[in-house]
């Protein structure tokens, strides 16, 4: 490793304990140049929070761990993270899960179309994407009907609304104005998505596939999805407005 991490990423956790140490195992056996973590933990009772420690001292200088309270959801965690990848000096910042769903292999690549653009947004919805061929027809449905809803409702252009899996030039990501965010959940990722369309960053899209977490529950029901359409709604006349 570097002596100072110059690709830095960012990983929400709460109950991960499991699924942790693999993510950041498979990112660092990838040889990534400058590659760093900043783990930020809800306060997991399964000892995640605990977990992420014992792995700084492994990485001295290349991880840092931010430890919460309580549960805030996914939304600040991610802006608490990114804050602090952006005083890091990262040049490059990658937003990930830590349940192995979006698979560390497709980093080097998206990496490697940074170069010429602003932000590398993760799809399963477009040519080459897919999501695991182990969901039943329920949630596939939940996945795709939010999806497209959330999409229409905000208008956005790129195809998959909710991906979390993205990669930002620093310059891009310190364009965003966390505290406008009105999402906490489900629908930040949209927002972000929003704020850099609205913000004319050059977007690329890059397919993938997404797969099932290797343990632990999902988090994902038709609840956080209806709730998440009815906070975005305010940013359907943000675009209305930033067209007249």
């Amino acid at each position: 490793m570097a002596e100072r991490p110059t690709v830095v990423v960012v990983i929400p956790t709460y109950n991960e304990a499991e699924n942790l140490p693999a993510v950041v195992s498979e990112l660092i056996a990838l040889g990534i140049d400058g590659l760093g973590f900043i783990i930020v933990d809800d306060g997991s009772p399964d000892g995640t929070g605990e977990v992420a420690e014992s792995m700084k001292k492994t990485y001295p200088g290349h991880f840092t761990v931010i430890h919460r309270t309580r549960k805030e959801g996914l939304g600040k965690a991610y802006a608490v993270g990114f804050k602090a990848a952006l005083d890091s000096g990262a040049a490059y910042i990658v937003e990930m899960d830590a349940d192995l769903s979006h698979p560390p292999a497709q980093v080097p690549l998206m990496l490697a179309r940074a170069r010429s653009a602003d932000v590398v947004a993760g799809s399963r919805y477009i040519k080459g994407g897919a999501v695991d061929p182990g969901w039943n027809i329920g949630r596939r449905a939940l996945s795709r009907v939010g999806n497209l809803g959330i999409k229409w409702l905000v208008g956005l252009k790129v195809h998959d609304a909710t991906s979390g899996f993205k990669v930002f030039r620093r310059e891009a990501l310190a364009r965003l104005d966390f505290t406008r965010f009105q999402t906490s959940g489900y629908g930040f990722q949209a927002e972000v998505a929003h704020w850099c369309e609205f913000h004319r960053m050059t977007i690329v899209e890059h397919a993938y596939a997404f797969a099932e977490r290797r343990s632990g529950k999902s988090k994902m029901s038709g609840g956080i999805v209806i709730e998440a359409i009815w906070t975005l709604l305010p940013l359907r006349f943000h675009r209305r407005h930033r067209r007249t």
